[in-house]
């Protein structure tokens, strides 16, 4: 087995190493370090968060630091807050035998002043977010870049997605063209390949697993329900695992707010991380998170930038991202440094292409679940119980003081009662939930050209089959087809337009001539209603109306004038003889 010292860290650095527990170097830090302490050749790195990168590339950049030079030499570039603040504090940690060496962090957020202040007294490395970075070199003109050997982009593909070339560029344009470049990315996008070909010169490509692949100790699951079942398909999953440590990921703010609150308000330790929060309020929620007296995080992708948190044990998409390399980012938050991790999706069918692509990416497949029923969730919970009371710890000596008066209190309990009070204790909030719950039957997906089976009576043939949605949908009569130039993608538009939401599942949709028929989840039936009242389409009111399974309707619009029931019967008189069902 290599040791660091055999790569080429020198004794004041190993004492620092040996106290943090490294006992030998990770693989991207045994092919790393050695080339940066060899040459001055960029490298052009590829690896998921978690891999040892901020030693690989930091413990070479501390080892050739002129430390009677207190001009920046090394200038590391990441997307967040967080994470400058976790690569300051590793640096100062390999560093901690090593005298005079001054790293500072630079990051939005925080007072200007004392960072100014901080960088006048001399910096050595300087750890920063893009954003700071650039305000004050362009603002402020108080950073002289002009000494800079090494510059690390660390999480690339997170800064570009977060929005900061420009400010990349205008830092990158302040350094020395003689500099060495280190560019560390999870995904190879390209973006990422025009700034490592803008800015680097014959990098040396070294990559730690496949590019744009997620971590080997990652199971990936997938549940698929109902929409409007969503939230308490995400109840289950989490009932399911009593032990579970993990981050929710939704796709908005309000969701991510919304979710949180639903989870607190059901009794979980659970709390939410969004762009409204202050940086103090951050701050508390991040430390109660990391100590554990949180257990669920809801967040945005755009929340959870850089943030690393260790043992995380499962990662919960509430919704896919649109973007499926970010799912390989969120998914990477767990199964690091070895450990086993679970990423979740809880999908819908039409969200089924996106776990293929995502697939593809992975190259990876998900195991396709079914969500436990109430009877054996209740009977995980009751064994994890059991499992915590056989080995939990007792300290005898303490204890045996209080037990004449516990024994006195529990003497009319047999044995066997006293198991079920304790078990009881714990569990009865969960048998009460799941002993009249119903359950989640996933979403069934119909073959192509399949049609419920129609009733017929003798005088109707199975064309009319098509006027009888499908379970739990509900069926709506439009007044836009083909002479509006309606497609199933404006209908879809226009749905998620009128509910407000971007995931409702849609069943089947028929375009006619002069009118259409859809299918929308049942669950979102009102809010879909009330979202298309004075609603236009090309200077033409938008009429929607629920067609039930005999052909009448209810109005979404009426036209005020009584003859709404005589309208909705000559439309569904109209459409039985387009069927030929008259």
């Amino acid at each position: 087995m290599v040791t660091f010292e055999e790569i080429g860290i020198k004794s004041e650095l190993m004492k620092g190493i040996e106290e943090l527990g490294f006992d030998s170097p990770m693989p991207i830090q045994e092919r790393v370090i050695p080339t940066l302490l060899k040459n001055e050749q960029d490298i052009l790195g590829f690896a998921q968060t978690g891999t040892g990168k901020t030693a690989a590339f930091g413990l070479p950049i501390i080892q050739r630091i002129d430390l009677l030079n207190e001009n920046p030499q090394a200038l590391i570039l990441s997307p967040t807050r967080e994470l400058c603040l976790q690569i300051a504090n590793d640096l100062n940690n390999y560093s901690k035998h090593i005298r005079g060496l001054n790293i500072v962090t630079v990051y939005g957020g925080a007072d200007i002043v004392s960072q100014m202040r901080a960088l006048k007294r001399g910096a050595h490395i300087i750890v920063a977010t893009p954003g700071r970075m650039n305000d004050l070199l362009n603002r402020r003109k108080i950073i002289d870049l002009s000494e800079i050997e090494t510059v690390v982009l660390d999480e690339a593909d997170e800064m570009l997605s977060m929005g900061f070339r420009e400010e990349l560029d205008a830092i990158l344009d302040r350094t020395p063209a003689t500099k060495t470049t280190l560019l560390f990315s999870a995904t190879m996008s390209k973006d990422v390949k025009k700034l490592a070909t803008k800015y680097m010169r014959d990098p040396i490509e070294i990559s730690v697993g496949e590019r744009n692949a997620g971590a080997e100790q990652v199971k990936h699951l997938c549940y698929n329900v109902h929409e409007k079942d969503r939230y308490l398909a995400l109840k289950r999953i989490v009932d399911y695992n009593p032990n579970i440590y993990g981050i929710i990921f939704c796709r908005t703010r309000e969701e991510t707010k919304e979710v949180a609150r639903k989870l607190i308000q059901d009794g979980y330790n659970a709390d939410a991380l969004h762009g409204d929060l202050s940086q103090a309020q951050r701050e508390s929620v991040m430390h109660k998170f990391r100590v554990k007296n949180l257990h669920l995080l809801t967040a945005t992708d755009v929340a959870a930038r850089g943030l690393d948190v260790k043992d995380l044990t499962h990662i919960i998409n509430y919704n896919l991202p649109d973007d499926i390399i970010t799912y390989i980012h969120r998914s990477g938050r767990t199964g690091r440094a070895g450990h086993n991790g679970i990423s979740i999706a809880i999908t819908n069918l039409r969200e089924k292409y996106k776990i293929t692509d995502i697939e593809k990416l992975l190259k990876k497949k998900f195991e396709l679940k079914q969500l436990p029923t109430g009877k054996e969730v209740c009977e995980k919970r009751v064994l994890n119980i059991v499992g915590r009371l056989s080995t939990i710890e007792v300290d005898h000596e303490e204890i045996e003081k209080f037990l004449p008066a516990v024994y006195k209190k529990l003497e009319s309990l047999s044995r066997e009662d006293l198991i079920k009070h304790f078990v009881a204790m714990e569990f009865n909030r969960f048998l009460e939930y799941y002993k009249d719950a119903d359950e989640l039957s996933p979403p069934r997906e119909r073959e192509r050209g399949e049609f419920r089976k129609p009733k017929t009576n003798g005088n109707k043939r199975a064309g009319y089959s098509r006027l009888i949605p499908e379970i739990g949908f509900t069926r709506f009569y439009i007044n836009l087809g083909e002479k509006d130039k309606i497609t199933p993608p404006d209908l879809l538009g226009l749905v998620n337009r009128s509910t407000r939401q971007r995931n409702v599942e849609v069943g089947r949709i028929n375009i006619m001539r002069k009118f259409s028929f859809f299918e929308v989840d049942e669950y979102f039936a009102k809010a879909l209603l009330a979202g298309f009242k004075n609603i236009t389409l090309n200077k033409k009111k938008v009429i929607v109306e629920i067609s039930s399974r005999e052909g009448n309707f209810e109005h979404a619009s009426y036209n005020g004038n009584g003859n709404g029931d005589r309208n909705a019967r000559r439309k569904k008189t109209k459409y039985k003889r387009k069927l030929g069902v008259m």
